[in-house]
């Protein structure tokens, strides 16, 4: 006999930031996944800096007890919504404390509360937006006149993960751009008179390419077998890529079996300076 599926969860959780609460949210989302079957209710509360944004935040949670995250920093605003949270009888978290109290003891050194560090977050995230419109101003070669305004630019065949790697990267607050190369034509002249530009190949092996092209064409409905996904055609735009890599000396990452994290991790390491390890093609 089967038993009923259970009935999902819901229950409200508010996050208050004296910021944009992206950290907040991204934090709330990571721990509510852990549970089975519970599907929080959010209401973000962003950028609250005064006593009356507190006092409307507090209302609101009122009206919907639930669970109450924060990240204030402003000790008399902190104050006034633990001590609502506690006549509300509600859980108030201040989520950034166990870590920033570790690192406090590590480091010994005081926390500091001070609200410059708030707008440092505030430019963090402007950055961000700049870089993620920067990644998609530049997909796939488009506005290559510019590509030495870019932190890093990724170079690679088709399905190399070059777009999400660099919308991976631009939440991190780094230009990313991308050029496909393209069989029988040369790689566009803005690429290769970079000087001071991070260029990176990616390469991948020629049965993964094919399987994930493959996948793209059905995901299109097109099922004609062509020369994007055959095997010995594939092999050669590999060999032509690393042939290019190896010429201009740029590093080269082998995207096929990892996720875009590792990637663009590999290419952050670059960045600070270091060098990925080159996977050897099977």
């Amino acid at each position: 006999m089967t038993s009923a599926p259970r009935i999902a969860t819901y229950f409200h959780v508010h996050l208050v930031s004296d910021s944009t609460g992206e950290t907040l949210n991204a934090m709330a989302r990571a721990v509510c996944t852990q549970f089975n079957d519970v599907l929080p209710i959010e209401h973000i509360y962003a950028l609250v800096r005064s006593q009356r944004q507190m006092d409307r935040a507090l209302e609101e949670i009122a009206g919907a007890p639930g669970v109450v995250m924060h990240t204030i920093m402003n000790a008399m605003l902190r104050q006034a919504l633990e001590e609502g949270c506690r006549s509300l009888d509600i859980p108030c978290i201040a989520a950034l404390d166990p870590v920033m109290m570790a690192m406090s003891r590590y480091l010994g050194a005081p926390i500091s509360s001070r609200v410059g560090a708030q707008h440092v977050l505030d430019n963090d995230y402007f950055n961000r937006m700049e870089a993620l419109n920067y990644a998609i101003g530049h997909d796939d070669g488009q506005l290559g006149q510019d590509l030495e305004k870019a932190d890093v630019v990724l170079v690679g065949v088709s399905r190399t993960s070059k777009t999400p790697t660099c919308i991976y990267l631009a939440h991190r607050g780094i230009r990313a751009a991308n050029v496909p190369l393209i069989p029988g034509s040369p790689p566009p002249p803005a690429l290769l008179n970079l000087k001071n530009t991070l260029v990176v190949g990616l390469i991948a092996s020629p049965d993964r390419l094919v399987q994930i092209r493959r996948n793209r064409l059905l995901s299109l409905k097109e099922n004609r077998e062509t020369s994007y996904t055959d095997i010995e055609t594939v092999r050669a735009e590999i060999i032509e890529a690393r042939r290019l890599f190896e010429r201009l000396d740029w590093p080269v990452i082998d995207v096929s079996r990892r996720s875009v994290e590792e990637t663009a991790a590999s290419i952050m390491n670059l960045l600070s300076g270091g060098r990925p390890q080159v996977e050897v093609l099977g």
